[in-house]
């Protein structure tokens, strides 16, 4: 499927990425807490994923450490391999986990992280979360140490608001780099970026947002709004979030429905519309980050990159997801 958006530069990097990337959390194939969370993949789907991801456009791969506890990292260079992808022919984002750890643990595993995703480099590499035992300044200068022994070729943090990202653009600007990235929740459902400075500071900066759940776990496809019944069997602990059930879903129907009266002017999916939007609507500052645990979700994903929203349409889905009305 031809793609409508050409590759934009990830931050102040010369780093190309395509709008949307793969984010490959559900390659953990069940290992670790967070592997849990989704169901475990045999490793030809996973091929299947990429394959389609790559073939509809997606040149970027998201996944952590924390994810599986490395197994998303291994899995994600299996299937490249496989395919025949050869390093420098896509960019590869992992992630540093912090928790109960000090900043010198960065560079004391990232040969671990290097040898899970072999032969494919680290081209971003992000701090998972910002809790740990050492603060921004002194994680920042440990990730400098990795660029300039050319074990990662770019920096970006993940869930930091807007003092904390501030604090790390400042201290990597001190070694001479800068912050590309700050991977945020970010959806129609969940625009709280827009008005925490978190969005401001980013396009002040440069930095670009990386969107995850940028579907809203699945609820901007309108099946649960279809189907209601259908969270009982939903994974993780989505089942338990009242925006899944009767209350939740009632106030969410009016962007919904939006996205289906547009997704029928184009041929597309409601789905299809919502990452559309989260790509164009601010520019090339936001990119986002879908997953797939099939190969026909990997496609419906890269879907969205083959027609373009009016500013009409735009602007009609701000309005309604931030007011609940038009």
């Amino acid at each position: 499927m031809a793609t409508l958006f050409p590759l934009r530069r990830l931050g102040r990097s010369e780093i190309l990425i395509s709008p949307l990337g793969l984010g490959c959390w559900q390659f953990s194939r069940g290992r670790g807490l967070s592997g849990g969370y989704w169901p475990t993949l045999p490793e030809e789907e996973i091929r299947a994923i990429v394959a389609q991801s790559q073939s509809g456009g997606i040149q970027w791969f998201d996944t952590a450490e924390s994810y599986g506890l490395g197994e998303s990292e291994r899995m994600l260079a299996a299937a490249l391999s496989a395919l025949g992808t050869k390093p420098g022919e896509v960019v590869v984002a992992s992630k540093w986990m912090p928790f109960g750890r000090t900043a010198g643990s960065i560079v004391r595993t990232i040969d671990e992280r290097l040898k899970n995703l072999a032969p494919f480099a680290i081209d971003l590499y992000q701090i998972h979360q910002p809790y740990s035992f050492s603060t921004v300044p002194a994680q920042m200068k440990e990730m400098a140490k990795l660029v300039a022994a050319g074990k990662v070729r770019a920096v970006g943090v993940s869930n930091f608001n807007r003092k904390r990202m501030l604090t790390a653009h400042q201290t990597l600007a001190g070694c001479g780099l800068p912050l590309v990235s700050n991977q945020m929740p970010y959806s129609l459902l969940d625009r709280r970026i827009e008005t925490n400075g978190v969005l401001d500071a980013a396009k002040e900066l440069g930095v670009t947002i990386i969107a995850y759940s940028p579907l809203g776990q699945g609820l901007l496809s309108g099946k649960y709004h279809d189907d209601p019944a259908r969270i009982k069997t939903a994974g993780g602990y989505r089942r338990y979030l009242s925006k899944f059930h009767r209350r939740g879903l009632e106030k969410s129907r009016p962007i919904v429905e939006a996205l289906r009266q547009i997704a029928a002017r184009h041929a597309a999916t409601p789905s299809q519309v919502a990452l559309n939007w989260l790509i164009t609507f601010h520019g090339e500052i936001v990119v986002a980050i879908p997953g797939a645990t099939r190969s026909a979700q990997a496609e419906e994903n890269t879907g969205a990159l083959s027609f373009r929203l009016t500013q009409d349409e735009l602007d009609h889905l701000d309005r309604v997801s931030t007011r609940g009305k038009d």
